[in-house]
């Protein structure tokens, strides 16, 4: 199933005066895009319980050639879908580009993963006119990739381990350069996998 922008529907986020919703979903009709789209905290990341390997997925890069998550393996990966006509994707764009600054190394990546159907020639100019310098071209303009991790909307991004394993994901936009946020990534850079756990042997979860 290939999907596109018109396609679309939007996550209910509460009663119709709220703000914008944090999240683009699958099965209502897209409403314009909102800037002040609502943003969502770690207590929203859901953990993979057991952990998963993340199916095959390729896509392709800047240059068009073909990519697998596997590449970056022994890293840790911060996997991102997301498209131009997202308005939450939108939003918190320039939070995973300062995150790549910050920490993207040999520990660490963020994967940020485009289904938009005009694959580099709509995202390489958004990239452009929205100042965004460190994060690489990764594309899936046939959108397999939402079907493949069975994505309930937009954005979405998952965090996976450094042997290829989905953690947990979340769902919405992230003010993915807070100290909340780096702290949580820090911590799981320094292991290979697994939900974090306290003195007592028991998980430590941000919460959901």
């Amino acid at each position: 199933m290939t999907l596109g922008g018109a396609g679309l529907w939007m996550a209910l986020a509460g009663p119709s005066a709220a703000p914008p919703p944090a999240v683009l979903t699958l099965d209502q009709p897209a409403s314009p895009a909102a800037p002040g789209a609502t943003a969502v905290s770690l207590d929203k990341f859901r953990y993979m319980e057991p952990l998963t390997a993340v199916p095959e997925l390729p896509f392709m890069d800047g240059e068009g050639r073909r990519v697998d998550l596997s590449e970056f393996k022994d890293r840790l990966v911060l996997l991102n879908l997301w498209a131009t006509w997202c308005a939450p994707c939108v939003k918190e764009m320039p939070a995973l580009d300062r995150l790549q600054a910050q920490l993207g190394g040999p520990g660490f990546q963020v994967v940020a993963l485009s289904v938009d159907r005009g694959g580099k020639d709509q995202v390489q100019p958004f990239y452009q006119r929205t100042g965004v310098k460190n994060l690489a071209l990764y594309l899936d303009p046939s959108s397999a990739s939402m079907q493949t991790l069975k994505l309930r909307g937009l954005p979405t991004t998952l965090l996976v381990d450094q042997e290829g394993r989905e953690l947990g994901r979340i769902e919405g936009a992230v003010e993915w350069d807070s100290p909340e946020v780096i702290a949580f990534l820090r911590k799981h850079m320094g292991h290979g996998g697994g939900p974090n756990r306290d003195s007592r042997g028991g998980v430590v979860k941000t919460g959901g």
